[in-house]
């Protein structure tokens, strides 16, 4: 691996889980994203929706996060647009009998907030004299900002202890 991703090989995997057991297969579709064609990046998309963000999170989409953030931010990845609504998709979901996993997958995405904000300003995270944005980034981006900044949920309302 390149260094998209690099840090990948650090979390174990293994050990997490997904809607449907084993997360040890999620660093195969992050790369999938990363260096797939726009059909391969579609369908790996499409599988970590299901496996990570909808209509739960799991400790392994705590993991993810910070790595999404980072195709999202990559400007070779064919379908940022669609990371940046995978992320969108994380904020918005829960598990209801691990709270403690939809707080930390939502103060993830909320942690990449500056990435997105300047994905909707159509500058470069990594570049940010480089050229705009392509559109359909910059209004994903628009609108994980919107969700981020208007997030409300009941594990991540502040804790009263």
């Amino acid at each position: 691996m390149g260094t998209v991703l690099g840090e990948m090989r650090h979390v174990r995997w293994h050990e997490l889980q997904h809607a449907y057991g084993s997360a040890s297969q999620v660093p195969g579709m992050l790369s999938r994203i990363a260096w797939g064609d726009g059909p391969t990046a579609e369908d790996a998309l499409r599988d970590l929706d299901q496996w990570i963000g909808a209509p739960a999170v799991f400790d392994a989409t705590v993991a993810a996060v910070p790595f999404l953030w980072e195709l999202a931010a990559t400007e070779t990845v064919k379908d940022r647009a669609g990371v940046l609504d995978l992320l969108a998709t994380i904020l918005a979901a829960g598990h209801a009998q691990h709270p403690e996993w939809t707080r930390a997958a939502h103060e993830a995405v909320a942690e990449g907030r500056p990435t997105a904000a300047r994905l909707a300003a159509g500058v470069s995270p990594a570049q940010p004299q480089a050229v705009q944005q392509p559109q359909a980034v910059q209004e994903a981006a628009a609108r994980l900002l919107a969700a981020t900044d208007g997030h409300v949920c009941a594990a991540c309302r502040p804790r009263t202890d």
